[in-house]
């Protein structure tokens, strides 16, 4: 499984994610915005949490490909051409589940779910309250 997201912005939503599917037995890849050359392992450290580690990973024929919200966010993610490029090779022959995790709206908002395949697409609302 490969998570494409934004460095710093999208790194703890990926974490999540690692575990709340920990009982899978994927192996869990990050790659920052499109750069795969930066693909790294996602490690558990038992107990404790799960990181992206500093050892590089294959990215290529995962089962699934994860984008980020943050990736489609005006100004500081990536044109929609691109990521499509990106699954594209990280695909390769074996054309993988393309999912989608965002807050509001954004895949929408950016008509990225009119040009990428999502086979499913979660989004999350933000209320803000201060008191």
């Amino acid at each position: 499984m490969v998570f494409v997201g934004s460095p710093y912005v999208c790194t703890p939503f990926i974490e999540l994610l690692a575990y709340a599917v920990r009982d899978r037995n994927f192996q869990m890849v990050y790659i920052p915005m499109t750069e795969e050359d930066k693909a790294r392992k996602i490690d558990e450290f038992r107990g404790i949490c799960y990181c992206i580690s500093e050892e590089r990973a294959d990215p290529y024929e995962p089962d699934a490909i994860v984008l980020l919200g943050g990736l489609a966010m005006p100004k500081f993610g990536r044109s929609v051409e691109e990521v499509r490029a990106l699954v594209d090779r990280l695909s390769r022959e074996r054309r993988a589940k393309l999912l989608g995790v965002g807050f509001m709206g954004i895949f929408r908002k950016q008509g990225w779910d009119r040009v990428l395949k999502f086979e499913k697409l979660i989004d999350a609302t933000i209320e803000v309250e201060v008191v």
